[in-house]
């Protein structure tokens, strides 16, 4: 069964160009059953919004900025979270915001046993990544219309990422946490791993598609690939780390 999701947009800190690579990343979740998108719709800074929300048939929340210095618009969409929340309809919230001001939101809707997809710029304060299951960052989103500030990293090359200290110690950590007595590690329960640490960690922040090609590329494990005993045309990937010294070596 698919996930029904909430999908919840901060207009004020989000652009309209990523709407649709972003409720493309968004399907391979579940199904944005609600779609809502918050913001002053009365000022000239939200024009550009208007066409996306047609074609993917968002519904705009109207929040008048009643003082100046004060962001009304995130107490809307707060409140109507926690109303969704309460409703029990729903298996998870996508958070679309840079904004510090969702982290209590996005851990109470974890203590309520969903799952909370965050997404916004890598400007985005470590609390609220934090406080999300998954935090994806824009700019790995891809669209045509996307500015040239907003286009997804360039792929590192093997020794850019070897020099990355905090990557290399994330993979590295998340092998010796899941590995077996013979050093050797699946690379899914690795990926999980890191998942349940670094809710910001998505290989494509570091320009690839798939984990097993920043794996491969990194140069840092051996890699075993394994035959699946009743999946003849299936591999699993295994991974060791090459400082790894079995006992009596």
């Amino acid at each position: 069964m698919h996930k029904k999701l909430v999908v919840l947009i901060d207009a004020d800190n989000a652009s309209p160009n990523i709407v649709d690579p972003l409720l493309q990343e968004v399907a391979k979740f579940g199904i944005a059953t609600v779609k809502r998108v918050y913001g002053d719709w009365t000022g000239i800074h939200l024009k550009g919004w208007k066409d996306i929300l047609l074609t993917h048939a968002i519904q705009p929340i109207q929040q008048f900025g009643y003082t100046v210095g004060k962001n009304s618009t995130d107490s809307a969409m707060i409140i109507d979270a926690m109303d969704l929340l309460y409703t029990k309809t729903f298996d998870g919230f996508c958070l679309v915001s840079s904004d510090s001001d969702f982290t209590r939101l996005a851990s109470r809707i974890r203590e309520a046993g969903l799952t909370v997809y965050g997404f916004g710029e890598r400007k985005t304060p470590k609390p609220f990544i934090s406080a999300c299951d998954k935090f994806i960052f824009t700019d790995i989103l891809k669209s045509e219309d996307m500015d040239a500030q907003e286009k997804p990293p360039k792929r590192l090359i093997s020794n850019e990422l070897r020099g990355n200290t905090t990557l290399v110690n994330l993979l590295r950590n998340a092998v010796a946490a899941t590995m077996d007595e013979s050093g050797w590690a699946y690379l899914g329960v690795v990926g999980q791993h890191i998942a349940n640490h670094a809710p910001e960690f998505d290989s494509r922040n570091y320009g690839y598609s798939k984990f097993a090609e920043l794996i491969r590329e990194s140069k840092l494990f051996i890699i075993d690939e394994r035959q699946v005993d009743k999946a003849p045309n299936t591999k699993q990937i295994y991974i060791r780390d090459k400082r790894y010294k079995p006992d009596g070596e």
